[in-house]
């Protein structure tokens, strides 16, 4: 056996090397600069109904071409999901490999629909940074993201995401100041958190009655909130009955087939001591099995935006994944003849009725006559 495969002459030679470290610090980043991402995807096929069968997204639009066409694409689309799954792994490596909480996404839009064998790209632009006043081991980013077409550079899919990102030295340590605008902006984000979570202990934050649709078509969604009109006790929201549990497909898997670097979907020895103790779940996964949920009750024509979406707790393996749906608006204006847009509000919950996303949508929704 020859010295470097021994194993106590090893270990010494791992102390005394050193890493060489993938991701970047808080530091690393600068206002107004725009990364392009190196790692790039051809969307095919297989990859959009690998993602669609695991996640219970078996909307028929995205298999089968007679039912693409009915809804006016000329052959069946990559799935959104899966789009936007791919961009925001291909940002990972650059932007959050190093961990940190993600804080919460918004202005999410899909431009257009996507055809397999679209080559993809993607570029982020820092929109701003912050000190922590809470964390000073941690400095708060935001970036606005595209994913776009290589070929023709359209705008595919675009979004703000913010992360905490760990610093390479914390703010007590390198004398870094907080401003008073970033200490205000700190201390009302830790009040709003602290007034969420005690709205959230009393049922008497929510309404009393809680009424479902009588169908998945716009109509259906609009005469519900008509009936319960200006009553502030009363609102149209509803559970989904499936469950997706998170297996090894779903944790490491599929993260991993969108380029996603991040080490606490894969890495089980490097999350032994974090928080969760364990691998987790990628984000847009536990989101995709959720509104896979939702969509399942509803006759939906085409995808448009999505707000405010958080995540909430820790998706580990053997966590079942359940949704719940809120309707909010119902306007028949903005959409075609066929359809009206639809607002909801998207909670995923675990087994333990943990709440771990949180969203709003807006969908073009078929009408019943169309």
């Amino acid at each position: 056996m020859s010295e470097w495969t021994d194993p106590d002459a090893f270990a010494s030679a791992l102390d005394r090397a050193e890493t060489r470290e993938k991701g970047h610090y808080f530091e690393r980043f600068e206002v107004g600069e725009t990364i392009e991402h190196e790692p790039g995807l051809v969307l095919d096929r297989p990859g959009t109904e690998r993602w669609m069968g695991q996640t219970l997204n078996h909307d028929p639009a995205y298999w089968r071409t007679d039912a693409a066409r009915e809804r006016d694409f000329p052959e069946p689309p990559i799935h959104p999901d899966y789009l936007l799954a791919c961009v925001m792994g291909a940002t990972v490596e650059d932007l959050s490999e190093k961990g940190g909480y993600f804080l919460g996404r918004t202005d999410l839009r899909f431009h257009e629909p996507v055809l397999p064998g679209t080559e993809i790209r993607t570029r982020s632009t820092v929109e701003s940074t912050a000190t922590s006043n809470s964390r000073p081991d941690y400095g708060i980013v935001t970036w606005q993201t595209a994913g776009y077409d290589a070929e023709t550079d359209a705008v595919l899919v675009s979004y703000e995401r913010t992360n905490m990102v760990p610093r390479r030295t914390p703010t007590a340590a390198d004398g870094g100041q907080v401003t008073d605008d970033e200490r205000e902006a700190d201390d009302e984000q830790e009040a709003d958190d602290e007034q969420t979570v005690e709205e959230g202990a009393s049922d008497d934050s929510l309404p009393a009655t809680l009424i479902a649709p009588d169908g998945p078509h716009f109509e259906d969604f609009r005469a519900a909130l008509d009936r319960v009109g200006d009553d502030p006790d009363a609102a149209v929201a509803y559970r989904h009955e499936r469950g997706r549990t998170m297996d090894d497909q779903l944790v490491a898997g599929l993260p991993l087939a969108t380029l996603n670097t991040a080490r606490q979907h894969h890495n089980r020895d490097a999350m032994a001591d974090s928080p969760s103790g364990d691998i987790v779940a990628y984000g847009d996964v536990t989101r995709s099995v959720a509104l896979a949920h939702a969509r399942s009750d509803e006759a939906t024509y085409r995808e448009r935006a999505y707000h405010d979406e958080s995540f909430h707790d820790f998706v580990t393996l053997g966590d079942t994944i359940y949704g719940f749906t809120r309707v909010l608006e119902a306007d028949p204006d903005p959409g075609p003849p066929r359809a009206g847009e639809v607002t909801f509000e998207h909670v995923a919950f675990d087994q333990d009725r943990r709440p771990v996303y949180s969203g709003r949508r807006t969908a073009l929704i078929d009408s019943r006559h169309q």
